[in-house]
Parts: structure tokens; C-alpha cells; sequence
């Protein structure tokens, strides 16, 4: 009984991780981003297909919104994207609703 309590510990510690920072380590349904701490910042994670394209689409929406990013962390498995955004203000309603409008968007939120 130990070890099953051990891995539902381990689960949900790496679940509420997920949830806090947006760091996916362990993760078998989204490719693994070690996320950093960013402080003065407003991280938005974007789950995605993975095509050509979507990273430029992201970029520009951020441009237009005059949001400078801070930092960006992006990994790709065949199928799916996860990219991390750092920006130096708060996420505005507008970032959120062009990045749920783009075709390959699977999910997108902000963490902080």
C-alpha cells in the first residue's frame, strides 16, 4: 500500500505544479517543459498542434498586443506544441481570445 500512496503523492505533487507554474516534467499527454520561476512576469501556456507557423502566429499576437516577452520555452512532441510565454504585463482579454481563435489552439491559459 506504501508504493501507491508514494505514486498518488508523486501525481498529485506534479499535477499541482502543473497548475501553478505550467511546468509539465512527467507529463505522458503533453511534451515536458522544466519551466522556470519568472518573476515580474505573466506566464501564458498554449497547448497546440504542432504545424508550421503557430509559433509565428503566437509571436504576432503578442507584437500587436504590445506584449514584450520575457521569456519562452517551447517543446514539441510529433503531434502536440507547449510553449510557456513570460510577458512583462498582464495578460489582456485580447491575447487570450486570438490565441483560443487560431486554428491549432488545443488550449491555452495564463498561470500568474
Amino acid at each position: 500500500m506504501e508504493a501507491q500512496e508514494n505514486i498518488g503523492l508523486d501525481v498529485a505533487g506534479k499535477l499541482i505544479h502543473y497548475l501553478e507554474t505550467g511546468n509539465s516534467m512527467g507529463s505522458v499527454s503533453v511534451p515536458q517543459l522544466n519551466l522556470p520561476v519568472q518573476h515580474d512576469a505573466h506566464r501564458i501556456l498554449h497547448i497546440h498542434k504542432n504545424m508550421p507557423g503557430v509559433m509565428s502566429k503566437v509571436n504576432s499576437i503578442m507584437n500587436k498586443n504590445k506584449a514584450n516577452i520575457l521569456g519562452q520555452y517551447l517543446q514539441t512532441n510529433t503531434d502536440i506544441g507547449y510553449v510557456a510565454t513570460d510577458i512583462d504585463k498582464k495578460t489582456s482579454a485580447s491575447i487570450l481570445s486570438e490565441l483560443k481563435k487560431c486554428n491549432e489552439t488545443i488550449r491555452v491559459r495564463t498561470v500568474y
